[in-house]
């Protein structure tokens, strides 16, 4: 019998059971990457949690629609573009590839959507014409701004006290100083055009849109007025998703956007949070060449999604031991003595994930259920139920054990990487 899933929603603080807008459908949504400088480990971290998620849904026997998007258009985007002298979209293009490569390398779930923000900025017209009809928002020099002030819920999915509302969004993309807002809060829905920046003609002239309408129209295009799951990094908390959210709802007149907000912790390395900005940056790729693609999920499943941790190159060699073990325990010879079963070990890796996704304990289940299955074999016994067991828990977490490719995800991986060339 399922059990029943529970995660911590960011909005409530509690943890909740899961209860989709759908029974037996499930629809999600992650914040992709800003394409430069990618895949380092906090990415991996991030999108290898919501993998675990997704797989552990689609186990349960939920439809899952996933849509995650490349925000190629953005002030970094155009400022690293502008530091090397590359154009802004072969810029997003090439680094792009370089993080779809290492998603399918690392045996990530296909998106159901990879949309571009550049692909929907059309649709982001009607949105906006919206908000400002609502007298949300307001129209100033060809830009197109959100007043905060008018949103009553602003704050409630970070919890953030308002005292440290300006002060976040700053670090966090916003431009206080902007002569054209009536308040340094309000955020940019579109921008008008720049001299040497790209633009695309819009109802309030040319120009380009803000970084917080680009994700909340691709959720309600791809996946409709309101979802279950909305996911992303911590630091995407405040204001990027109070943004969203702000938005989603002046123009659904819902009482909510998302059911469940989850966000993953940070990673930090060196004593700071891993970050581009800092160069502390521990790269996907590498570890994936000296070690495993295994041994990486094992390393980032350690470390439960909302948990803050600092990453150690011992931790990596520790990781790889142990996706060897694993790896060994599914695949030795077994004997043909007692059969060895291990129902209890099912049950106890399903019960870590189903309280708030606790990678960290099921995959402590599944190193204690190959020390028993190798510990089996030593004695005769035959362990085949329980090596297919162990294969298939650990295919939740996303470990192969081996097993070659699944080729019709590589083939989508690969056309979506087409789409970047």
């Amino acid at each position: 019998m399922a059990g029943m899933l529970k995660l911590r929603n960011e909005r409530t603080g509690q943890l909740e059971p899961f209860e989709p807008l759908e029974p037996g459908k499930a629809t999600v949504y992650v914040c992709g990457i800003t394409p430069y400088d990618t895949t380092h480990l906090g990415h991996a971290f991030t999108y290898l949690s919501y993998d675990v998620l997704i797989r552990y849904l689609e186990y349960r026997g939920y439809a899952v629609r996933y849509v995650q998007n490349v925000t190629d258009i953005d002030d970094d985007v155009l400022r690293k573009g502008h530091e090397t002298r590359e154009d802004w979209f072969e810029l997003g293009n090439r680094w792009t590839r370089r993080f779809l490569e290492d998603l399918r390398d690392l045996n990530v779930r296909t998106p159901d959507v990879l949309p571009r923000a550049t692909e929907t900025i059309p649709d982001m017209f009607a949105p906006i014409q919206a908000m400002i009809d609502a007298g949300k928002a307001y129209v100033a020099a060809g830009n197109v701004y959100y007043s905060v002030a008018s949103y009553g819920d602003f704050g409630e999915i970070s919890g953030l006290p308002e005292a440290e509302w300006l002060s976040t969004a700053n670090e966090r993309g916003n431009h206080p100083d902007d002569p054209h807002k009536r308040d340094p809060l309000d955020f940019v829905l579109w921008q008008a055009t720049v001299p040497g920046e790209p633009s695309w003609q819009s109802p309030w002239g040319a120009g380009r849109p803000g970084w917080h309408i680009e994700c909340s129209t691709m959720v309600s295009k791809y996946l409709g007025e309101q979802i279950d799951l909305h996911g992303g990094g911590a630091d995407l908390t405040f204001p990027h998703h109070e943004c969203e959210s702000a938005q989603a709802r002046t123009v659904n007149g819902k009482t909510f956007f998302v059911r469940y907000w989850l966000h993953t912790a940070m990673v930090r390395y060196n004593g700071e949070k891993m970050a581009k900005s800092l160069g502390n940056l521990v790269w996907v790729r590498d570890l994936i060449d000296e070690y495993s693609a295994d041994a990486v999920r094992a390393l980032v499943h350690a470390h439960n999604y909302d948990e803050t941790w600092e990453y150690r190159a011992e931790e990596s060699q520790a990781a790889n031991t142990l996706a060897k073990k694993l790896r060994r325990a599914a695949w030795r010879e077994s004997g043909t003595g007692t059969p060895y079963q291990a129902e209890d070990a099912v049950q106890a890796f399903l019960a870590a994930l189903e309280n708030n996704l606790d990678s960290a304990s099921a995959l402590t289940v599944l190193e204690c259920l190959s020390d028993d299955i190798l510990a089996q074999i030593a004695s005769g016994a035959d362990v085949s139920a329980a090596q297919k067991t162990l294969r298939s828990a650990a295919g939740i977490l996303g470990m192969r054990l081996g097993t070659e490719a699944d080729a019709e995800q590589t083939r989508v991986w690969d056309a979506l990487i087409k789409r970047f060339e």
